[in-house]
């Protein structure tokens, strides 16, 4: 419940921030629409402006001074529909015409731009509102004042300004909204994982976490804690049967060793009895501290403790020292060593445990091998691999079992009766695996062919 609740808090949090970074860019969406609508209204006012004064001046250029009054008479009679704000004074300021009662008292710009209050009469509403205009001296000293009323902008402006506010509520409305529906369709995935955790440490190892059919960022993170769990699940299994395994195969081991022992108790010491009983004992540890040795180095394949000791490696001295080490035994079993032209192949990797690969390989063929027979060895190039091939004519492996002698102390019938723990072959795919190669066994024809293929 405390990891549900931390859960919450952290969903909470982040919505949180996201809607304060949502709302952030939503206000500046909403300034920057209400900016561009209220400055493009004004330059149409401007606009409009500066071609009533290109108007007048033409009116006054052609017709003088009773021409201008004429035509501000004339506008000023339709402001009501134009909005057109107009004044002609004299050099006292007293009005000759238009539809102001008097000028301004703001001053204009640089521009001869102007923005002063106008006061509405009650018949038209009443209220302040303001007014923009342009000003000029005429010639004779007359001056002329050419507006535009600008409560239509403003009322523009108010309505654009609801309108922002309006969706700015809304978007947020609905942000919220979808941000608790988001934030609980992600607690529910994230608390089905939890669940899922929690059956399994309490020991169901068969529960996997469920994965919908989105394809999204959390079903591939649930295919990734399935997978871990099947190979966690393979591990543990592999573990038991090793477990088992061990019991049942260095029981007779120690029985055998501790019957030795307690027969050279019996024995008078110093005699051929007790010696022979001394010597079976020694054997039988020899061959336990063997089975250890074994164990030891797969675990230490599998686990890739040894890659910080990679160096480059001469695959075909190592075949050629491998075949030194057998000569003298296969030499007294009368068994011929076949090499095939061994090419000169170098890549990193953990020598040693390549060598011990090898060795269990050409154990095992001279094990099956009859006195008299062949057995071949050999390393060549296959496009971006290595291939370390040892080759024998014996029983060799039924296609059906080449996957079962793989596993830890599995031995096949025809392999009862010669010495061996059945971890001959486990430490080879081991240590293929370490170098991420693979470990493939086919027909021979008759016999068992063994590749070791290491990608160069």
């Amino acid at each position: 419940m405390r990891t549900a609740r931390l859960l919450r808090s952290s969903i909470f949090r982040l919505a949180l921030i996201y809607l304060s970074f949502f709302s952030l860019a939503v206000l500046f969406l909403a300034a920057v629409v209400f900016w561009i609508s209220a400055g493009q209204v004004s330059r149409q006012i401007d606009n409009t402006i500066e071609a009533e004064v290109r108007g007048l001046a033409e009116q006054f250029s052609q017709r003088s001074t009773p021409g201008l009054i004429e035509a501000i008479r004339r506008r000023s009679a339709a402001a009501d529909r134009t909005r057109g704000l107009y004044l002609l004074v004299d050099p006292a300021g007293r009005p000759l015409a238009g539809n102001l009662s008097r000028w301004p008292d703001e001053q204009a710009d640089e521009d001869g731009w102007l923005t002063f209050r106008l006061a509405f009469p009650d018949s038209e509403g009443g209220g302040v509102n303001f007014g923009r205009a342009r000003t000029f001296v005429l010639p004779s000293g007359l001056r002329i004042l050419v507006g535009h009323d600008v409560r239509e902008r403003d009322r523009l402006s108010a309505q654009i300004g609801e309108i922002v506010v309006f969706s700015l509520a809304t978007i947020l409305g609905f942000s919220v909204v979808g941000g608790l529906l988001m934030s609980r369709a992600l607690l529910r995935r994230i608390e089905t994982i939890n669940s899922t955790s929690r059956d399994i440490m309490a020991g169901d190892m068969g529960r996997r976490v469920p994965v919908s059919r989105r394809g999204d960022e959390f079903d591939q993170l649930a295919g990734n804690l399935n997978a871990m769990l099947d190979q966690i699940e393979r591990l543990l299994a592999g573990m038991r049967q090793v477990s088992d395994n061990i019991a049942h195969d260095l029981r007779s081991p120690l029985s055998r060793l501790r019957s030795g022992l307690e027969l050279a108790l019996i024995e008078k010491p110093g005699s051929a009895g007790y010696r022979e009983a001394i010597a079976k004992a020694i054997g039988e540890a020899d061959d336990l501290l063997r089975t250890f040795t074994a164990l030891l180095r797969i675990a230490q394949a599998e686990a890739g403790t040894s890659r910080d000791r990679f160096a480059a490696v001469d695959l075909k001295a190592l075949v050629e020292d491998v075949i030194e080490l057998y000569a003298p035994l296969t030499e007294d079993l009368e068994i011929a060593i076949d090499v095939t032209p061994l090419q000169a192949l170098a890549r990193p990797g953990d020598r040693d445990l390549l060598f011990q690969a090898l060795v269990n390989l050409m154990d095992n063929a001279i094990k099956f091998s009859d006195r008299g027979g062949r057995i071949g060895i050999g390393v060549e190039q296959r496009g971006e691999l290595a291939v370390l091939s040892v080759r024998d004519r014996g029983p060799g492996i039924p296609e059906d079992q080449r996957g079962q002698v793989l596993q830890r102390f599995v031995r096949l019938e025809q392999s009862r009766s010669t010495a061996g723990s059945g971890l001959g072959l486990s430490l080879v795919e081991a240590v293929a695996h370490l170098h991420d190669g693979q470990l493939v066994l086919s027909d021979n024809a008759p016999g068992l062919r063994a590749d070791l293929i290491l990608p160069l």
